[in-house]
């Protein structure tokens, strides 16, 4: 039989198992992962890369988008 794998859980640092039983890999629970999500939704995390290029798009008066 091979050695449990661990890693190092990129959210709190704490050492956990890599094994298929870990349904939050690669956290070590439910609320590392819910943590992550956070910090995508908020743009704490970003992928580098150019900006986005303007759109000819603007949103109406109740924040819809308007094609002109």
């Amino acid at each position: 039989m091979s050695p449990i794998q661990t890693f190092q859980c990129p959210t709190c640092k704490q050492h956990s198992s890599l094994a298929s039983d870990n349904p939050w890999r690669p956290f070590c629970s439910e609320r590392c992962r819910l943590i992550d999500l956070g910090d995508w939704a908020s743009e704490a995390h970003r992928i580098a890369g150019e900006p986005a290029a303007p759109s000819d798009t603007q949103l109406d008066e109740d924040g819809f988008n308007q094609k002109w």
